[in-house]
């Protein structure tokens, strides 16, 4: 019986660890102590909405560093630290895949930048700030928000929150997860990743453009009966749990369980 359960689980990690979805690529998260500043002189620059992408090279090796939306001139010499490595990251707004691309909480101090104004719900802007200013609340996990075997990558987005009084961002209910236990919660968003019938259940990931993607609090993971599209913008309706473990490593600061499609 024992046996029998355990290659269940093992058949269920190997379906929510495979490709998170098609374009992007699994976050490679680092841990505290495996943080180090890098360095290196800026040979191109792009900008997106609340990002600039820079180029940075460091001898022969090259870097493509994405961090909040600052002005960077080609030839500064910068200082900055891989938060999160991300393979094969595709920038809807640029219309490029990066092979291989660092998200960066910013440059460090004596860097020749100047911080650039962006909108105030840039999803990667505010989630930096929230990081270096370390004012909003996160869950006391050990790991991340999300599962970090099954989280999908951020993507560039902005959705508008459900307008119901139980209606929450993924922010929201991460940061209020505890408050939330046994909750009925509404949350809209977009779907990024769809898990058909793992363990008699359907598994949803939404993003709405909010929440830290350098602890993963910018995915939150939906179970259901329901069957959505990838991509489709939804409203789903279900009770929040705080602290979830599955087992195997699958652990949730928050998840919304149970959900009904809200039409």
């Amino acid at each position: 019986m024992y046996h029998g359960f355990k290659g269940f689980m093992i058949g269920v990690v190997c379906i929510l660890g495979s490709a998170l979805f098609i374009g992007q690529a699994a976050a490679l998260p680092k841990t505290a102590d495996s943080v180090k500043a890098e360095s290196g002189t800026v040979v191109e620059t792009m900008k997106a909405p609340g990002y600039t992408y820079i180029l940075v090279a460091d001898g022969p090796k090259q870097n493509w560093v994405a961090i909040p939306a600052t002005n960077v001139e080609t030839g500064a010499k910068v200082r900055y630290t891989a938060d999160m490595v991300m393979e094969n990251f595709t920038s809807k707004t640029l219309n490029k895949t990066f092979e291989t691309i660092i998200f960066s909480a910013g440059l460090l101090e004596g860097a020749s930048e100047a911080p650039e104004e962006t909108a105030a719900d840039d999803s990667f802007s505010a989630a930096i700030k929230s990081e270096q200013s370390s004012a909003a609340a996160e869950p006391a996990m050990p790991a991340s928000g999300g599962s970090s075997g099954a989280v999908a990558p951020l993507q560039e987005i902005s959705v508008a929150k459900a307008e119901a009084e139980n209606g929450y961002s993924v922010e929201e209910l991460f940061t209020k997860a505890k408050d939330l236990e046994g909750k009925n919660v509404r949350l809209r968003g977009k779907v990024v990743k769809f898990s058909a019938n793992i363990m008699g259940k359907n598994w949803v990931h939404v993003q709405d453009g909010t929440g830290n993607p350098m602890n993963n609090t910018h995915d939150m993971v939906v179970t259901t009966s329901e069957t959505v599209e990838v991509a489709a913008i939804v409203t789903l309706e279900g009770t929040l749990a705080a602290d979830k473990d599955f087992g195997a490593g699958y652990k949730y600061a928050a998840i919304i369980e149970q959900a009904s499609l809200i039409k």
